[in-house]
């Protein structure tokens, strides 16, 4: 049984059929990255996973547990953690107050706090400053930082090299890396040399539907397996 099972959901803005059937699975110690051209339902899938925008049709199973009738929020107390795209963080707030509103409980704190600074030492330096202050890549692995001491047992991370300098965007790669080998994650990413070195598998979607699939080490960045659905 994978850790994450997502079996046929049809997932609908309104009356607009945004996902047809999506299938996926994440396994237990691993990366899996979702990849296609915007809009075509990635982040879409994400949200049905966690019932923002719950399917009509369709079955998300988590360590077993379906979710589909769930609320969001019972979702996330089960360890599916979310790092959306634009990240979220309390901009008021320090890197350390950041951290410490992730934390379940106020007897981790501490614990989370050495993670997150272990991870990203930057953080660290940078803890006593306003979030919304911090560059942008400071501020992706800050979101990071939440989601991986937030008791999260999967990570599902969308689009987190958005809008990042080339520099930044290894910096964050090397983060992400760097998590995963103490959490799954589903990763949503738009650079595909990005996704494929930290993934293990990969989907396809296109059209709101998985059309290609397996293993990262059947195709590179240059493939025209996967070129032709994430060309413009």
């Amino acid at each position: 049984m994978s850790l994450l099972e997502v079996e046929d959901v049809q997932t609908y803005y309104g009356e607009s059929h945004i996902l047809e059937g999506v299938s996926l699975s994440v396994d237990d110690g691993e990366v899996v990255a979702l990849l296609g051209r915007n809009g075509v339902g990635k982040t879409t899938t994400m949200r049905t996973i966690l019932q923002l925008t719950p399917p009509r049709e369709g079955s998300v199973r988590f360590k077993g547990e379906e979710l589909v009738g769930k609320r969001t929020n019972e979702v996330a107390d089960l360890g599916l953690g979310w790092i959306p795209e634009d990240r979220r963080i309390f901009s008021a707030l320090t890197v350390e107050e950041n951290i410490r509103a992730a934390v379940p409980s106020e007897d981790g704190i501490q614990d989370a706090l050495d993670l997150s600074y272990e991870t990203f030492p930057i953080l660290e330096e940078r803890s006593t400053q306003d979030a919304g202050t911090l560059s942008g890549g400071q501020q992706q692995m800050l979101a990071i930082a939440r989601g991986l001491v937030g008791d999260n047992e999967m990570l599902l991370v969308d689009e987190p090299s958005e809008g990042l300098a080339p520099q930044i965007v290894q910096d964050v790669g090397e983060a992400l890396d760097t998590v995963s080998e103490q959490v799954p994650m589903l990763l949503v990413e738009q650079n595909l040399g990005l996704a494929l070195d930290l993934a293990d598998r990969f989907y396809v979607i296109d059209h709101g539907q998985v059309v290609d699939g397996g293993s990262v080490d059947e195709v590179s960045a240059e493939s025209e397996r996967l070129r032709e659905y994430l060309s413009a």
